[in-house]
């Protein structure tokens, strides 16, 4: 088991799983470091787990990459936002573009649904690396407790196809906002204090 994180830790880092392009990584973490206003890191990719393949679904569990991330030390870093290419389920939907548990360290993103939603031709790379950072910030900021919001606006609104991801702006409501700068705050040290991480394998 990884080793805890005091309130008083941490930073955020954005982890390839398996082949990601580099926009993907670059666009995820210039919008955190735009949004959240807190820099970050992005480490070395992973392996993409097998045991998360479901042969039935011919998806990935995002559940268990979840469990299988939680099994490596990431030292002090309290936050990761690991992004992967591959399409994910989880048992009560056919398919989820992002995955995280309140409050918790992880969350999971991928690009697979964000490349081929719409009609039509497939959609831009500018309109890709945009529907994927509001995943990454909505899934990010459920790890510091910010809950979904009635705002339809709201980066935080639940999204659940395409359609709703396009329609929601890139950005946090004011209450959502609020809350998620006092999250941070009982969370994440100061960015100059975050260690250098060492490259995973």
């Amino acid at each position: 088991m990884p080793d805890s994180i005091g309130p008083e830790k941490g930073c955020i880092v954005v982890l390839p799983i398996g082949k990601v392009p580099e926009s993907a990584l670059d666009a995820v973490s210039d919008s955190i470091s735009l949004y959240f206003n807190h820099h970050t890191r992005i480490l070395s990719p992973l392996r993409t787990p097998q045991c998360a393949f479901d042969e039935q679904r011919r998806q990935y569990n995002a559940a268990t990459i979840i469990r299988t991330l939680e099994s490596i030390n990431f030292e002090d870093d309290a936050k990761v936002v690991a992004i992967v290419n591959v399409d994910l389920f989880i048992p009560i939907f056919t398919h989820v573009m992002g995955e995280a548990q309140e409050g918790g360290k992880f969350a999971l993103v991928s690009m697979y649904r964000l490349m081929k939603g719409g009609v039509g031709n497939r959609p831009s790379t500018s309109k890709i690396l945009k529907r994927l950072a509001k995943v990454a910030l909505h899934e990010l900021g459920h790890l510091f407790d910010v809950v979904h919001c009635a705002d339809e606006k709201c980066i935080m609104h639940f999204a659940g196809n395409i359609q709703d991801i396009d329609h929601i702006m890139l950005n946090f409501c004011t209450y959502c906002e609020r809350y998620l700068e006092e999250s941070m705050k009982r969370h994440l040290k100061p960015t100059s204090l975050c260690s250098h991480h060492p490259e995973l394998t």
